[in-house]
């Protein structure tokens, strides 16, 4: 499946096949070549023939084996071919250019992941359906959790767009992206991968990256190892000269040096049965400089799991047990540490699918999660916690050949607010072999941050302002919807998806005291009420010369309510496609475009420019063992930080990619 939605159209298949039941497919419409070009569209990176590969299982939306065709939601594929053909760091980096998602700033040029136009931290990341603790609302300019697994681990990336709170709670009030590893087999396999990113601007932000993955039977049909690990380095990227900046010369881009290992085991002790074991931990250092101080950041991370899945007569069954803990110390030459901080999650859950009758499929779950945040300010004791309590279930239902119906909704028990309910329905018709419709509604929530939440939390910020926490805040919710279809061809592939959000209760800050002053005092509150909606296209086609296109186009109408104006860093159109050619079977070359409309910002001037990346790629397959990998991106070399103060992330200019992976 390529990076652009494209799922077949085939009949229904029963419940019985239980595939792995993720989001639906994405979306892509009709529109054609002329129509995308006009629109200054970006030619997102695709990955291998997307008219052919439409057997894609994904694992995200619905606790049940599917194939993608059939999955009742928004869903992209990014396979492991995706990945490899151009520089991939970290999560945010892979979705970048996928339908409906956008990059938005988290500060310090920190990047989030935005689903629709919906906040970043509506977004939750999954690593093989485990979440990892969300850093960004916690600590400014922080995108701790997109680092956890280097790229040759990875088998595939699910992003479901819309709210699916209706499985997973809090936090998935936008929508899920779901890291998929690679599992071992009953053979050895061994990738090694050596790549490097040379901007020409002479001011830094050389980038370079090891990283390894090692799998295999320890004992044949019964005990299976993965090593995986990686190794990054990123220099600082220095802002044009400014004579007048004192104490250290100005950073656009900070420094980063990381390190990750992971260790697994998967034993299989009979054909019905899998036990997979899982610890990684990782390093990271960051620093950055601004016009009067340089602040130094020390992050570990760990992860652990235990999970048991099984097979049986009966149905399907899940548990599992994980921890993830991040620590983050920080220090600053002016002497204003922050931290340290360090949250942890522990979490326990387990499910069982069966079907109780003809033509349905009941999949009934339950979790128990319990946070902890450390933090100097959180509260006087320095520590908060809180524990939530979950069960689900959900019906998939079969109406016949092609009509199918799935109900479902999760009830989550949080300490602050008792018990929140968030249902889910859809609806799939199959028309023909070729064309299907979809239709879907559900409300999701996200409870406020431990921060947000404590009665003591107070923080310094600026020339004395602070910012006060507020135990009255409620949930933020969203109801969606969305509608569309999906057409298959033998060469080619359109879709179409309308959505509608609307959000209540978002959490913000309000000024309370000294508000004309330089030392104002704020308090989180409940505030904005916003509309979010829009349209999702997209095409493939398998075109003559052996070339391949795929292209998506987002329109997002994105308003606040309380003030009835746009909402600050959405832009309102975005697109993207690639453009591939495979002269020979060892050989492909791709043209990749990318376009960000013009926003409203909280910047002074209040608007960011749009703005158009282009970049080239390729790559040849020398032998079974080797593939060289080479590419220039940014080719008409847009400095966004160096052309204007109010573009949201600084961007290295135009930069040479080179790359190699060897397979034993």
């Amino acid at each position: 499946m390529s990076a652009l939605d494209i799922y077949s159209c085939r009949p229904l298949r029963p419940a019985t096949l239980w595939r792995v039941h993720a989001p639906t497919v994405a979306i892509a419409s009709a529109f054609p070549l002329f129509f995308a070009t006009a629109l200054n569209p970006a030619w997102a990176e695709s990955g291998s023939n997307a008219i052919s590969q439409l057997d894609s299982i994904v694992v995200t939306a619905s606790a049940n084996e599917r194939l993608l065709e059939d999955a009742p939601a928004s869903v992209t594929v990014l396979t492991r071919e995706d990945l490899r053909r151009r520089p991939v760091y970290d999560v945010a980096d892979a979705v970048e250019g996928t339908p409906g998602i956008s990059l938005s700033g988290v500060g310090i040029n920190g990047k989030g992941i935005s689903v629709r136009g919906m906040k970043t931290d509506h977004t939750l990341i999954l690593y093989d359906g485990m979440r990892v603790n969300q850093s960004g609302p916690l600590i400014y300019g922080s995108d701790f959790e997109h680092g956890w697994m280097p790229a040759e681990a990875i088998e595939r990336i699910e992003i479901v767009r819309g709210p699916m709170s209706s499985l997973y709670g809090s936090e998935a009030l936008g929508g899920v992206v779901n890291v998929i590893t690679r599992r071992p087999t009953d053979e050895w396999i061994n990738a090694f991968s050596v790549d490097g990113v040379f901007p020409d601007n002479g001011r830094g932000a050389d980038r370079h990256r090891l990283g390894a993955y090692v799998s295999g039977p320890l004992i044949d049909n019964v005990l299976g190892l993965t090593v995986s690990g990686e190794y990054q380095h990123r220099q600082a990227l220095y802002a044009p000269k400014n004579d007048a900046a004192s104490a250290y010369r100005e950073t656009s881009m900070g420094y980063q040096k990381s390190m990750l290992g992971t260790v697994g085991l998967t034993w299989t002790p009979d054909a019905r049965q899998r036990v997979d074991a899982t610890i990684s931990t990782g390093k990271e250092d960051r620093w950055r400089n601004s016009a009067s101080y340089r602040s130094d950041d020390d992050i570990r991370r760990q992860r652990a799991s235990l999970s048991h899945s099984g097979d049986w007569q009966w149905g399907k069954s899940e548990i599992r047990l994980y921890r993830t803990s991040l620590k983050r110390t920080n220090l600053r030459s002016d002497g204003a540490h922050t931290g340290p901080h360090e949250f942890t999650e522990e979490v326990a859950n387990g499910m069982v699918s069966v079907q109780p009758w003809s033509g349905h499929t009941l999949t009934l779950g339950s979790e128990l999660r319990k946070e902890t945040l450390e933090d100097p300010v959180v509260n006087l004791a320095g520590k908060a916690n809180a524990t939530h309590k979950a069960f689900f279930l959900q019906d998939e239902i079969m109406l016949g050949e092609n009509w199918e119906i799935l109900i479902g909704s999760r009830f989550d028990n949080h300490p602050n607010y008792g018990w929140q309910v968030s249902p889910r329905a859809y609806v799939l018709y199959h028309a023909t072999d070729a064309l299907v419709f979809k239709a879907g509604a559900g409300k999701g929530f996200r409870a406020p941050t431990l921060k947000q939440l404590s009665p003591g939390y107070r923080a310094t910020f600026g020339r004395g302002s602070e910012v006060f926490g507020n135990p009255d805040l409620k949930p933020e919710t969203s109801v969606s919807y969305e509608a569309g279809f999906d057409y298959t061809a033998d060469t080619w592939n359109a879709s179409a998806m309308l959505f509608l959000n609307q959000v209540e209760d978002l959490v913000d800050t309000h000024c309370v005291a000294g508000c004309s002053g330089t030392a104002r005092r704020y308090e989180y509150i409940n505030i904005n009420k916003a509309r979010i909606r829009g349209l999702e296209l997209g095409l493939g086609a398998e075109l003559p010369w052996n070339l391949e296109l795929n292209a998506n186009y987002t329109f997002l109408d994105a308003t606040d309510r309380t003030s009835n104006i746009r909402l600050t860093d959405r832009s309102r159109h975005a697109a993207n496609a690639t453009l591939t050619w495979h002269p020979a079977p060892d050989w492909s070359a791709s043209v990749r475009v990318q376009y960000v409309g013009s926003q409203r910002t909280t910047s002074a001037s209040g608007h960011q420019p749009g703005y158009t990346l282009v970049s080239l790629y390729g790559s040849h397959e020398v032998s079974r063992h080797l593939t060289l990998r080479a590419g220039i991106e940014n080719i008409t070399n847009k400095r966004l930080a160096d052309d204007s103060v109010d573009y949201t992330f600084a961007d290295e200019g135009r930069r040479l990619f080179l790359g190699m992976e060897m397979r034993f």
